[in-house]
């Protein structure tokens, strides 16, 4: 075997396992809301967001076009490919601490600020930040406020309109509404966040020299990165979906529908109109809590929504610093 084909083979490896901590990490973005006003059972609601990742991925080509063409520019070689593999190791490891503290913080921008910090470290990288702050940045910024802002109208109207109706008629209603909303969370997941890893193994097979274009996508890289995100969110991130579904509001079946609503419009449009791989978990997060300000400000419990926050705020920098002293280490083995 060439030392190219192993680099690539080992990125290839480290881009699934980062795939599968996306799925369990950040399956809590499709499910908690369903989960917690029982309108799914956990077991359920975990297969289904499987499913719908499955297909969502086979429907973010877009996205993955951005991230394996649009943020760094590395020379071809095994030395590059180093970069690239720091970069997704470092995205492993802070998806795996803040699982641990059960901190629903964003694996896009983990990927992201890893590969930017590898890059930066290594002599010969370039980081495209026109294109990270078009893509990345402002995006991390506007989606959480966007996501807010729709969430509390959407459950504005939904008060409004349903004002003299029957509660317990209504909860049965939107618990089955939400099922189809989940689903619609589910698949916009996948559109986002399995995009993110097709674009991390087109730029290894380009930048090791076993395809011709940055952002041609092989039929095996869908199927691949769909499955190892579907078994990922079907084994569970049971400490994120706590803290989504019971730590930041009590929500009930309106309010899930009306954040899960919120969040998977946000996200398709994205994907489609912008071309923008923006956090599912940013825009879920700050749909629940636009969604819970409508019953009054306190509902929203702020200090566990100020430690999201302040997760959200380090993850770029955090992954990014640890992508690069994992560089320093294995850059001997891509010489």
């Amino acid at each position: 075997m060439s030392p190219e084909f192993i680099a690539v083979l080992a990125v290839i490896i480290a881009a699934m396992a980062f795939d599968y901590t996306n799925g369990f990490h950040d399956a809590a973005n499709a499910i908690a809301t369903s989960i917690s006003t029982r309108a799914l059972t956990p077991r359920v609601a975990l297969a289904m967001a499987a499913i719908g990742n499955f297909i969502g991925a086979h429907l973010g080509g877009e996205v993955a076009k951005t991230v394996g063409d649009g943020l760094v520019k590395l020379p071809l070689g095994v030395p590059s490919l180093g970069v690239v593999f720091a970069g997704v190791v470092g995205a492993v490891t802070w998806n795996l601490i803040t699982w641990w503290f059960g901190l629903p913080s964003s694996s896009s921008h983990a990927l992201f600020g890893g590969l930017v910090g590898a890059t930066l470290i290594a002599s010969d990288g370039i980081v495209q930040w026109g294109n990270i702050v078009d893509k990345v940045l402002i995006p991390m910024v506007a989606s959480p406020v966007v996501g807010f802002l729709l969430g509390f109208l959407v459950m504005v109207v939904i008060m409004w309109t349903f004002r003299r109706g029957n509660p317990g008629k209504l909860n049965r209603g939107f618990r089955i509404a939400q099922t189809l909303s989940a689903a619609g969370m589910s698949v916009g997941h996948g559109i986002q966040d399995a995009a993110k890893t097709m674009g991390i193994v087109v730029l290894a097979l380009y930048t090791g020299g076993f395809q011709d274009s940055p952002t041609h996508i092989p039929w095996w890289v869908y199927i691949t990165t769909a499955t190892m995100l579907a078994l990922g969110t079907y084994s569970g991130g049971w400490r994120i979906i706590r803290t989504l579904g019971r730590k930041i509001i009590d929500l009930g079946p309106a309010e899930g529908f009306a954040a899960e609503t919120v969040a998977s419009s946000v996200l398709f449009f994205n994907a489609y109109v912008l071309h923008a791989p923006i956090s599912t978990t940013h825009t879920i997060t700050s749909a629940i809590m636009g969604v819970g300000a409508t019953k009054r400000l306190n509902a929203v419990r702020w200090n566990v929504a100020g430690n999201i926050v302040i997760a959200w705020v380090t993850t770029f920098p955090a992954a990014g610093l640890i992508a690069c002293l994992i560089y320093l280490v294995v850059r001997p083995l891509f010489s």
